[in-house]
């Protein structure tokens, strides 16, 4: 898949120890995500600190980092994505107390897997777009009655624009084209009286 089209689709990482696994995993999601296959729990962690990853499927039964320690260190960690548990683990009442998003046990049909990761990335694409029209709001009003002379200096306020075109940019990538939403958007008027 060309890099312009991948940068396009939302990036998913998925983590299995069985390689065959976690690389049929991977190959079902071809042309969905943008997809990276690790083997262990500490090249997860790794490939989410040096990348802006969407969605994890991630299995709970590894050696060395098991898949519940990812889980609890994506989240002591702040990870912006969502998580899918993939597993062969019947899950109990522990699972009430983990931060994921999903839970899909193995063995697990292609439509299975292509539906949950479409789900959890409209999910993430929504909350992603809400708080991109957040910080827009804030920047749209600042840059309606504020000179741009005083804008460019102001660190915080630049900072907001770079994350809000993060968030614009990644809103795109897990909902597709959200053109309608993004021009009722611009169409308020923020300006004073």
């Amino acid at each position: 898949m060309p890099a312009e089209t991948s940068d396009l689709l939302p990036k998913a990482l998925v983590v299995d120890d069985e390689k065959e696994v976690a690389d049929a995993y991977a190959l079902r999601l071809r042309g969905q995500c943008a997809v990276e296959t690790v083997y262990g729990g500490e090249a997860a962690l790794e490939t989410v600190e040096e990348g802006a990853i969407d969605i994890v499927l991630l299995d709970r039964h590894m050696p060395g980092r098991s898949g519940d320690e990812v889980l609890t260190e994506l989240h002591e960690r702040g990870f912006d994505g969502r998580v899918i548990m993939v597993t062969a683990i019947d899950p109990g009442f522990d699972v009430l107390d983990m931060p994921f998003d999903d839970y899909l046990c193995k063995p697990v049909e292609r439509e299975d897997v292509r539906a949950a990761v479409d789900q959890q990335c409209t999910i993430l694409g929504y909350e992603t777009l809400g708080e991109y029209f957040s910080l827009e709001s804030k920047c749209s009003v600042i840059e309606s009655e504020l000179p741009a002379e005083k804008r460019e200096d102001h660190e915080e306020y630049q900072n907001a624009k770079a994350r809000a075109e993060t968030l614009e940019a990644r809103a795109r990538r897990l909902l597709g084209d959200p053109a309608e939403l993004m021009e009722d958007f611009e169409t308020v008027d923020r300006e004073s009286r």
